[in-house]
């Protein structure tokens, strides 16, 4: 899919020299997996203390039933 975007052409420069690609498309493209890598790290940290756990369970006897 081709999409033509204004991005700032500093922050584009640094992005590829800190990331060491060789185009702008593989700098884009990583940085867009790396923000999604981390907002559903972020997502899984919101619902992190929300799991209620059942001190008396078991797992050796739930592995004994298969």
């Amino acid at each position: 899919m081709s999409t033509n975007l204004a991005i700032d052409d500093a922050l584009l420069q640094k992005a590829l020299q800190v990331g060491g690609h060789r185009t702008k498309k593989d700098t884009v493209t990583e940085a867009l997996q790396e923000y999604i890598q981390r907002r559903l790290q972020l997502q899984l940290l919101e619902i992190a203390g929300s799991i209620d756990y059942d001190e008396d369970f078991d797992y050796k006897a739930q592995r004994r039933l298969r």
